[in-house]
């Protein structure tokens, strides 16, 4: 060895470098057209369903009484505020679906970028999941390998602490030195005083 561990898993495959994906990024023909699918598709099958459900909801409410309306406009800007709320939320909901549109495209960088980003937080294992120097193996065993060298770096780097027993925690049978005992004090006819 030339003094440095190798502390890869064996047989792990080594994952292709995820795409730039930036503010310069010129998306492909095929993702151009799947963002205006996305934006259609958004905008007829969510944004507007959920802006006129909640436009209905609030004028029911305010005919209702629940909801008052404005004493110079009426009704029309908390219906606009519903309006947009609904458009918002519609256009919110459509996402995840979007993205699955995207990561189904072939030769996409966007795609790819969507597809090695949920591989990279759904791995559990693998080149993508690292821990920090400081946490510890409850099991006892090392999480660098088997190699005595990384076992006593480990133990040199974490420092160990003994579990403390409940009885020593700080209760009501714990004495603390703190005590209820007010001290008398006494008066001679001189206008002397004392603790006793």
């Amino acid at each position: 060895m030339n003094g440095r561990a190798d502390f890869r898993e064996p047989n792990t495959e080594v994952p292709r470098p995820i795409p730039h994906i930036g503010a310069d990024y010129i998306p492909t023909e095929e993702e151009r057209r799947v963002f205006a699918e996305c934006n259609d598709e958004s905008f007829w099958f969510r944004s507007v369903p959920l802006a006129a459900t909640s436009m209905l909801i609030t004028q029911g409410l305010i005919s209702k009484g629940i909801l008052s309306s404005h004493p110079k406009y009426g009704s029309i800007p908390k219906l606009i505020f519903a309006c947009i709320m609904g458009y918002f939320a519609g256009k919110l909901s459509y996402v995840k679906t979007c993205q699955e549109k995207f990561k189904n495209l072939e030769n996409s960088p966007l795609g790819e970028a969507l597809r090695s980003g949920q591989a990279r937080r759904s791995s559990p294992t693998g080149h993508y999941s690292q821990r920090s120097k400081y946490d510890s193996n409850v099991s006892g065993h090392s999480s660098f390998g088997t190699s005595p060298a990384a076992d006593n770096l480990e133990k040199e780097m974490l420092p160990h602490y003994e579990p403390i027993p409940f009885s020593a925690s700080l209760n009501e049978s714990t004495p603390t030195g703190i005590t209820d005992h007010i001290a008398q004090v006494k008066v001679n006819k001189y206008g002397d005083t004392w603790d006793e």
